[in-house]
């Protein structure tokens, strides 16, 4: 699992397989970078959490960023947390994986 870098700002707006985040414009993430979702899930009354990882694809201005969802939004809300890891997605490669 991927580390974050403490960059924590909030999801604004969800469209389909796209999201915005506000974050701080000091700390506004670079493009490429990953960012954690911890989506709530509600199942036969149980709530947990999953995890949903997005990729920055743009700058919007004023400290908020568009990213693309690599996996389903569903159940994703204006408002909760995401988390910047401070490093592009990657993918063990070799004999290892």
């Amino acid at each position: 699992m991927m580390e974050t870098n403490g960059n924590t700002g909030k999801v604004t707006q969800v469209i389909g397989s796209t999201l915005d985040a506000q974050f701080a414009e000091e700390h506004l993430p670079l493009i490429y970078n990953a960012l954690r979702v911890e989506v709530p899930k509600t199942v036969l009354g149980e709530t947990t959490t999953e995890t949903l990882w997005c990729e920055v694809a743009q700058h919007l201005g004023g400290g908020r960023v568009r990213a693309v969802a690599l996996g389903s939004t569903d159940g994703l809300q204006r408002g909760v947390d995401i988390l910047d890891t401070g490093a592009p997605i990657s993918v063990p490669v070799g004999i290892e994986t």
